[in-house]
């Protein structure tokens, strides 16, 4: 993969961390002691032995003061191997304050990350992993007939990481760590369920941004989507909705939606409020495609996005809100494509096309030839992933383990997602509060208006959820109205706005700035 179009794609699939690392919060978080904690000397860590564990490197790292950075602070980094190949990297900050923060990955990961690393500047100890594979961007071969790959994956390769980590921290600092945390978004948001659910004792707070906990349905509702953009599997040059389509739709969508909130903002606060009539817009004569209008062929596509995947059971997946459809890493990169920079490098027109295919071709039919365009989701999907469904997918509700260890579960989701879609988020949300109706002791839900997958879009995007998730666990401080912002390229706060927790959200209040969040109220 080309260097620009490979850390474009990595960009989009690891937002999660930007949302982490950059957000302001009205809560606030001590920062790391002032003195050195005592520890050993970083490069003897490199014998450290550990079972089925092997470290390949124990480096110290001077503070680096570059913006752009993911850690400034001075650290020992430890890199190594569990098993066969789960790769791993532990950062040991000099100043520690006695706690660990796990990040996860995004996409099909392949590379070791760490959706928390920022959190070494605040004191933390913290943890990433490639979950035991290689690979790039949408690749999924590395999966093809390979059972342990697969397990690891799913939830195994986070799990272990996680043992060994503290085990390093507790070598290293002479000292257990006083509490632990995960925060992932995407693919780290299931990781992040999977702990909660699986391995309910790995973790005292975690953070589950945009989970893709329902993979089996999640990846269904993608493949969907594929045959509506690219029905011919020869010709993926050119998606059946073009940019035009996704300026008029967002521009409609606005039109419809934007004021229901009492601000016209430019951000669709509540798209399961608004009755957005797709027929309304302008039917091109003759069709022939235009700017200013839409084909038959390019309507149905769209509808086919907007609407729920079903079959004779019932729901697979909730149809996609509306918002955001034109904004900058929505639906063109994820949905209709053509993703040019993916399809040069990758072969596949979109996000959402190439972590569809990649998962039935190599998870479900263990055949790299096979043909997308004629499956019939609706007769077989049920049947084709029941096995791999049982191991991807983190959607148990029952979280009376992680409940009785005193555990903390914050979930958040962008209302314009378009990888991801935040009915599914708050369908799984529902079902935790159906079996428990006390969950919200231990489980909340935060919605984003505006904000596209793990970060970006129109909304402010950026929370302070590790001052969230740690003033709950340590403080039994329960997050209600936390403050999102939006910051410009050049870093300054432009807008700000209360997000509140599921089911209430903010509403205007009638007079001040709608760029205020002290103008909206949780109701």
């Amino acid at each position: 993969m080309a260097g620009r179009a490979r850390r474009w794609v990595l960009s989009m699939l690891f937002a999660g961390s930007i949302a982490l690392s950059g957000g302001s919060s009205v809560q606030t978080q001590s920062a790391p002691p002032s003195s050195a904690t005592p520890h050993r000397e970083c490069s003897s860590m490199a014998t450290l032995r550990l079972p089925d564990v092997k470290i390949t490197e124990a480096v110290e790292i001077s503070p680096n003061q570059t913006p752009a950075a993911d850690v400034h602070a001075a650290h020992c980094r430890i890199t190594g191997a569990i098993g066969r190949e789960i790769r791993f990297t532990v950062l040991l900050p000099d100043t520690w304050n006695g706690k660990f923060m796990m990040g996860g990955g995004g996409g099909y990961v392949g590379t070791i990350q760490n959706a928390a690393a920022s959190s070494v500047d605040r004191g933390y100890a913290s943890a990433g992993t490639d979950t035991g594979h290689q690979s790039t961007g949408t690749d999924a071969r590395w999966a093809l007939d390979n059972p342990e790959r697969q397990v690891n994956f799913a939830y195994l390769g986070i799990h272990r990481t996680a043992e060994t980590a503290k085990a390093i921290v507790r070598a290293y600092y002479d000292a257990d760590s006083r509490y632990s945390y995960f925060f992932g978004c995407s693919t780290g948001g299931r990781q992040a369920l999977m702990e909660a659910q699986r391995f309910p004792d790995d973790f005292d707070g975690i953070v589950s941004g945009a989970p893709v906990y329902d993979w089996a349905r999640a990846l269904a509702n993608g493949l969907k989507m594929a045959q509506a953009m690219f029905p011919d599997p020869k010709s993926l040059t050119a998606s059946v909705v073009t940019p035009d389509n996704l300026k008029l739709l967002d521009a409609k969508v606005l039109e419809v939606c934007d004021a229901r909130d009492g601000a016209t903002d430019g951000v669709v606060d509540d798209p399961s409020a608004c009755r957005f009539d797709l027929s309304k817009l302008p039917a091109c004569r003759g069709e022939v495609a235009a700017a200013d209008c839409l084909t038959k062929a390019q309507r149905a596509a769209i509808a086919r996005v907007y609407a729920p995947l079903e079959d004779a059971q019932g729901l697979i997946y909730e149809g996609q809100p509306v918002g955001g459809e034109a904004a900058a890493g929505g639906w063109r990169p994820w949905i209709t494509g053509v993703n040019d920079a993916l399809l040069k490098s990758g072969g596949v027109p979109s996000l959402t096309f190439g972590f569809s295919t990649e998962y039935f071709r190599n998870f479900i039919f263990s055949d790299p030839n096979w043909d997308y365009s004629t499956y019939d989701l609706a007769r077989n999907w049920r049947h084709d992933t029941r096995q791999s469904a049982l191991m991807l997918n983190a959607d148990n509700p029952d979280l009376s383990a992680f409940k009785a260890r005193h555990g903390k579960l914050l979930l958040w989701h962008g209302w314009a997602d378009p990888a991801l879609n935040p009915l599914a988020t708050i369908r799984y949300v529902s079902e935790v509060r159906k079996r428990d109706p006390e969950s919200e002791s231990y489980a909340r839900l935060f919605l984003l208006p505006g904000v596209l997958h793990c970060g970006g879009g129109n909304g402010p995007d950026r929370v302070d959820w590790m001052a969230a998730i740690s003033d709950w666990v340590e403080k039994n401080t329960a997050p209600s109205r936390l403050i999102a912002t939006k910051r410009s390229s050049t870093g300054d706060v432009v807008r700000t706005r209360p997000v509140c927790a599921y089911p209430q959200h903010a509403v205007y209040s009638g007079s001040g700035s709608s760029d205020d969040a002290a103008s909206f109220v949780c109701r």
